[in-house]
């Protein structure tokens, strides 16, 4: 079922299709924050996978809640 899907028949069809629905102008701008937007969602997703131990309450010791 999604052996064929992307053959490069259909993708030249979606290309078509965007070309004409969105004009050759538009689409580079389309792509542009299409591509920024990919980039921001890696670098977040980055920066929660690797700094999980900063985003945890350090545990206080109960010496220190005596004062």
């Amino acid at each position: 079922m999604i052996e064929g899907l992307l053959q490069p028949q259909h993708l030249l069809l979606i290309l078509a299709v965007a070309v004409i629905f969105f004009g050759p102008k538009k689409l580079p701008e389309l792509g542009q924050g299409l591509g920024k937007g990919i980039r921001s969602f890696r670098d977040s997703m980055k920066a929660v996978t690797e700094e999980p131990h900063k985003s945890e309450p350090t545990p206080s010791s109960p010496a220190s809640d005596r004062k």
